[in-house]
């Protein structure tokens, strides 16, 4: 891309040390060693580290062009912009030509349930015969039979993001599901992109360690919704308590579809049953009546099937391939998953407050009435420490026997993050403390009989564990096929 080109379409407020627009930019850097020869480098403000103290090294690295906040004493030429981070999206979608125009895009945006969603998402294009890529937490898939391609965020940085949206695009496919989460929406990596609809899961106590306060998290997740356009669609839970002001916020050229089992709405589950196999629910879809029955299980399940059908009905897709697709459909990696047999033994994702009350209210739904349900569980360091007394009230008032381990316990000292688990406990009774997560599932081992349900909470899909400034290997599905097996 030719310096003029970016220019000309670039919101800047200076130009500096720029004598002619003929510098020809090869690549898009915002990290300094990372920086290639010919590289545009954006000076990004993060919440840790400065970019622009890293500009010298990306311009010894080959950088040609900076984009500062501020003009900053280097020989090259710089723009100024106010703010790095919307510029580091708007020079993206300049370099990779806009790609999101040329797609059909659907963003999942909530607390919990994002990447089943998506998954879902996927599942129902090419049940209706249409190609779908899926970008998310477990990185990215150009079909639902592809290998995960790595992703080091849910939702890319900018350029990483148009660029894989640009070869999807190149790829031949029309469609793409994506994970969009708070910070990302925060952080501006999704800005000129052209959504096509968006859908809203769920919104409970999550990243305040970043937006300190909930109304922050909601106002980032309503912006995914504030920028749809006529003919855009919106798929809503309206059972979520935010729910209503989400609606406040979205244009009324908008296609709204909501979805839900205790309001009135437009996709709406009735007769809810579940047992080992799965959950069975009456689906009532604008009025017409479905029977479905699924091999997932939990209600959250339901809620997820429910948003993957109402995003059926604004694509206009035909209900019953859809519903038969649904049925067949397992699972995600790491969601409620069950690893082991006699006992249960089931790992999950949860690290919310709400996430690990709904993955043990569904554990609770096929624990037989003579048999225990463990809970082993940790809270990440460097988080929203709020969170932990909850969970551990939670995990008390659900489980019958509880674990207190480590997660990715990052910086902080892990028994710590123990003990702001431990305050939120009535009694430690029937409580274990074991920070070593390998020793901690081996002492569910040891408690459970068979006919007894264990959740392995925190990590899910996750093959690593952060202690301090190492990252070792540590996959909880690993861990209980090698203990319970």
């Amino acid at each position: 891309m030719r310096l003029r080109t970016l220019i000309d379409n670039l919101n800047y407020i200076e130009l500096v040390n720029i004598d002619g627009f003929s510098t020809e930019i090869l690549g898009i850097s915002y990290n300094s060693k990372k920086t290639g020869q010919d590289d545009l480098f954006v000076c990004l403000s993060g919440e840790h580290v400065d970019g622009h103290e890293y500009a010298e090294e990306a311009v010894s690295n080959g950088a040609c062009i900076c984009v500062v906040e501020r003009q900053l004493n280097l020989d090259i030429p710089q723009i100024i912009v106010n703010d790095t981070s919307e510029a580091l999206a708007q020079i993206s979608a300049i370099f990779y030509v806009n790609p999101s125009n040329k797609l059909n895009l659907i963003g999942v945006t909530g607390t919990n349930g994002k990447t089943t969603v998506t998954h879902l998402i996927q599942k129902l294009y090419e049940a209706n015969k249409q190609k779908c890529a899926l970008i998310g937490t477990l990185g990215h898939k150009f079909f639902s039979a592809d290998t995960y391609h790595d992703a080091k965020h849910t939702t890319p940085q900018a350029p990483e993001l148009q660029a894989l949206l640009e070869d999807v695009y190149n790829k031949g496919i029309s469609n793409v599901v994506m994970e969009v989460s708070s910070h990302a929406l925060a952080q501006h990596r999704v800005d000129y992109c052209d959504f096509n609809g968006a859908v809203f899961t769920n919104l409970t106590q999550d990243h305040l360690d970043f937006h300190i306060t909930m109304n922050n998290y909601f106002n980032a997740k309503a912006k995914l919704f504030e920028d749809l356009m006529s003919d855009d669609f919106a798929v809503i839970n309206i059972d979520d308590g935010y729910a209503s002001k989400l609606l406040e916020r979205i244009s009324p050229n908008v296609k709204v579809f909501t979805y839900g089992v205790n309001m009135p709405a437009d996709i709406k589950a009735e007769n809810i049953r579940f047992d080992n196999n799965g959950a069975e629910f009456t689906c009532f879809v604008q009025d017409k009546k479905y029977d479905i029955k699924l091999k997932m299980n939990g209600m959250f399940s339901v809620y997820n099937v429910l948003a993957a059908l109402a995003t059926a009905v604004a694509c206009g897709f035909d209900m019953e391939t859809s519903i038969k697709a649904l049925e067949e459909t397992s699972g995600v990696a790491g969601r409620f998953e069950v690893v082991v047999q006699k006992p249960t033994v089931i790992v999950d994702y949860a690290h919310t407050p709400d996430g690990l009350e709904n993955v043990l209210k569904a554990a609770r739904e096929i624990t037989p009435k003579d048999a225990n349900l463990l809970c082993v569980f940790g809270c990440g360091g460097d988080r929203d420490a709020t969170k932990r007394p909850k969970m551990g009230a939670i995990a008390e008032s659900l489980a019958d026997k509880v674990i207190v381990t480590s997660d990715n316990p990052r910086s902080e000292d892990p028994q710590q993050i123990i003990t702001d688990i431990l305050a939120g406990l009535k009694s430690v009774n029937n409580v274990i403390v074991e920070p070593d997560r390998e020793l901690a599932i081996k002492e569910a081992q040891k408690l459970a009989n068979e006919k007894d349900v264990v959740v392995v909470a925190g990590k899910g899909h996750e093959d690593y564990q952060i202690l301090a400034n190492e990252v070792i290997h540590f996959d909880d599905r690993e861990k209980v096929r090698e203990i319970f097996g």
